[in-house]
């Protein structure tokens, strides 16, 4: 089984830790710790090199950021997981997830929304989620049926196909018939409302690369998965005056 395709939790609280500015990495350090952990799993993408909070561990990112290795200088040794703080007044603070939640941010409004599925707002939009839908889950058809109420309050819901089967699979070819269709709002609707809908899979459709997307970087593990503003992910169905409260409308 290949290590680092999904995060794992670090069951331990590592030290009390600042939130002071990182040095930049001496580049003999940072060769020799990517040469090291390439030789040893050269199927992992490994981001740069950084400094961490914990004197003589470095930060290295996986897979396009979804997990991140705590290294010592010489390559040696790593720490796979989540790297929290204990802070002075009391609690602790996932370090890490703070880290993806602002990466995640930043990758979701670099996609083209012309290839996402979106339902606006009549009026002002005051807000936007994104969702990896399937249109065979039952939560997936009801937060659908919240996307009446969710538009009146100001929150636009932009879809990304995710189907849950994978790409070989008949739901696949039922998620991208909406993608392919000339109105593809009224289509997906049919279909999360079970609607009998003639099969039409186009070539060049998005569907492939937003599973991709999904799974490689934001880490969906269920639909539907919300994706914030903020790059924070709610892995499930969220009602409307929930969501509303956690988008601050």
């Amino acid at each position: 089984m290949m290590l680092f395709n999904k995060p794992l939790l670090v069951g331990a609280i590592l030290a009390l830790l600042g939130t002071t500015a990182r040095a930049e990495v001496d580049t003999e350090v940072a060769k020799t710790i990517k040469a090291r952990l390439e030789a040893g799993n050269p199927k992992a993408i490994y981001g740069e090199v950084r400094e961490s909070p914990i004197s003589g561990l470095y930060e290295v990112e996986v897979d396009g950021g979804a997990n991140t290795l705590f290294v010592s200088a010489d390559g040696g040794h790593f720490i796979f997981g989540d790297l929290y703080q204990v802070k002075a007044g009391g609690g602790l603070a996932n370090l890490s997830e703070q880290r993806r939640t602002g990466q995640r941010a930043k990758i979701m409004d670099a996609q083209d929304i012309d290839d996402m599925i979106v339902f606006s707002p009549k009026g002002e939009t005051k807000a936007h989620i994104y969702v990896f839908t399937d249109v065979d889950c039952g939560y997936c058809r009801k937060l659908h049926q919240d996307v009446p109420e969710l538009n009146r309050r100001g929150i636009e819901v932009r879809y990304l196909a995710f189907p849950r089967a994978g790409l070989n699979s008949l739901g696949y070819r039922k998620i991208a018939t909406a993608w392919c269709s000339d109105d593809p709002n009224k289509t997906l609707t049919a279909l999360k409302n079970r609607e009998n809908v003639p099969l039409n899979v186009c070539e060049g459709n998005p569907v492939a690369e937003q599973y991709k997307l999904g799974n490689d970087v934001i880490d969906v593990r269920g639909t539907p998965t919300i994706v914030m503003e903020d790059g924070s992910v709610v892995p499930g169905y969220l009602p409307p005056d929930t969501m509303a409260k956690a988008l601050g409308i």
